[in-house]
């Protein structure tokens, strides 16, 4: 997702949610309610780390993961990038699509859990996970879908808010021992990995929107060597 998953239950073409979702429905369900709840649960403006980390780079093939309403996918395409979008949301993903074509943009749009989705496997030269919900497993499968989505020479960016995967679970259900965090996704490289950025910075916060009070972000930037 691209803000604050605290707040929730760990839960191509124009998409709809009856596209042949690929994942637990459960999560589908879960996410599509929240975003059912609102008319938009998003600031509507890029993610801040993306935009910095991203500037630099030659637009290429890129994987959004958790692209929610579609802010940091329309950013991306509009310079230059090709971009697959992936969500498990139907509601999010059709107004992602709607936003979209407004711009007059084409994504490609993939409605499913990064885990089960049928992605090219390292053919993306930018995998951007921003504020991401992806369930930690025993055998690291969030992780290594990350990993090796990534193209030789590719980057992988992952994002997310500092301090939460310190925090007990809270009397919502929400535990962060449940959950994918940057440092996780850095354990899990070998030698054919370089980290070229590892760090907590103040934030670039969005006006608005879910998870806009986190005031600074743990950024992991990885290059893939081979």
């Amino acid at each position: 997702m691209t803000d604050d998953i605290a707040a929730a239950s760990p839960a191509s073409g124009t998409p709809s949610p009856a596209d042949g979702y690929a994942g637990d429905p459960a999560v589908r369900d879960e996410w599509d309610h929240r975003y059912a709840d609102r008319q938009q649960l998003w600031s509507g403006r890029p993610n801040g780390a993306l935009v910095a980390e991203a500037a630099g780079l030659t637009p290429g093939r890129v994987l959004d993961v958790g692209c929610g309403e579609g802010a940091d996918a329309v950013w991306l395409a509009r310079r230059g990038w090709d971009v697959t979008a992936l969500e498990v949301s139907g509601v999010a993903l059709e107004r992602a699509a709607g936003h979209a074509r407004d711009a007059g943009l084409t994504i490609r749009w993939v409605h499913a859990e990064l885990t089960e989705a049928a992605l090219p496997p390292a053919s993306f030269d930018l995998v951007s996970a921003q504020y991401p919900a992806l369930l930690r497993t025993p055998d690291a499968a969030a992780e290594r879908a990350l990993l090796a989505a990534v193209a030789p020479g590719g980057v992988l960016l992952v994002v997310h808010h500092a301090g939460m995967h310190t925090q007990q679970a809270d009397d919502s259900g929400f535990d962060p021992a449940d959950y994918v965090w940057p440092s996780m996704v850095a354990d899990a490289l070998d030698d054919g990995w370089e980290v070229e950025v590892d760090e907590e910075r103040p934030r670039v916060a969005p006006d608005g929107g879910a998870g806009a009070h986190h005031s600074h972000d743990l950024v992991l930037r990885v290059r893939r060597l081979r």
